[in-house]
């Protein structure tokens, strides 16, 4: 080989590893320091969300299997819900139908993640993200064809007929995924508790009105939203520990990507 075709291999082995370098930082880590007991916070809380999550799906489940129990409530808060049927309120129940629905959601997901991921130094987070909602979808879709739910009468739909399974809402579960992995993978990145807080009352607030929307519409059962709920909370537990296993180091570990936080608490 000659001293140029050595070049050459060089300098092409170069760019390749300068290619895996970039798609690394930017995809694969996105390190930071925390303090141990903070990192510590963080895998517990993923515990708590997943074992609370995983217990309120089980006795949900179960209620809707044997009908007792939680899914008591499902006839009298349909009953309730027809009392208040009313033009204006209708019109706000399909809006936010549409806008967390299986067209429109998927929509906004895809501008966020774009757009989130090549504002950001590193698009850890918006992938995380889009991975969390897709994982929903798969273990919906699971669920529903193992339950085979039966949704509430057809003639009480206000927005069309739909004669799929309803156990758990997709819609609901879309919502949660969303907002509440949204607002973790924002706000886990900032200091501002407070900030925090209202982040996640936030979240919460929009997916009231996303169940709501679904049992108004005469599509679910208040026991398929609580389903959704609980999953969402064991996807929400998942991401969390995820994310702190890949991105969260303690003074005196190593941090490898070019593009990460170096800055330890100490400095």
């Amino acid at each position: 080989m000659t001293v140029g075709q050595h070049e050459s291999s060089g300098s092409g082995t170069g760019k390749h590893v300068g290619k895996w370098r970039y798609f690394h930082d930017k995809f694969v880590v996105e390190e930071r320091y925390l303090d141990p007991a903070d990192r510590r916070g963080l895998y517990r809380a993923s515990v708590i969300l997943v074992v609370a999550g995983v217990a309120l799906f089980v006795a949900t489940l179960i209620s809707v299997l044997q009908a007792d129990g939680l899914s008591a409530a499902d006839g009298p808060v349909r009953d309730w819900l027809l009392g208040l049927r009313s033009n204006t309120l209708t019109a706000i129940m399909i809006f936010l139908a549409v806008v967390f629905g299986p067209i429109a959601l998927p929509i906004i997901l895809l501008v966020v993640v774009v757009a989130w991921g090549f504002a950001a130094k590193h698009a850890w987070r918006p992938t995380l993200l889009a991975s969390a909602m897709l994982t929903g979808v798969i273990i919906s879709q699971i669920i529903l064809q193992i339950v085979r739910r039966s949704r509430p009468p057809v003639d009480q739909m206000l927005f069309g007929i739909d004669h799929t399974f309803s156990f758990p809402s997709g819609h609901v579960l879309g919502a949660c995924d969303f907002l509440l992995v949204g607002a973790f993978l924002i706000f886990s990145r900032r200091k501002n508790t407070r900030a925090a807080v209202w982040g996640f009352v936030g979240a919460g607030f929009g997916i009231f009105l996303a169940a709501l929307s679904r049992l108004y519409l005469g599509y679910h059962w208040l026991s398929d939203a609580l389903a959704s709920v609980s999953l969402s909370l064991i996807i929400l537990g998942g991401v969390i520990a995820v994310d702190t296993w890949r991105t969260a180091r303690v003074p005196g570990e190593r941090i490898t990507g070019e593009l990460s936080k170096a800055e330890t608490p100490r400095d």
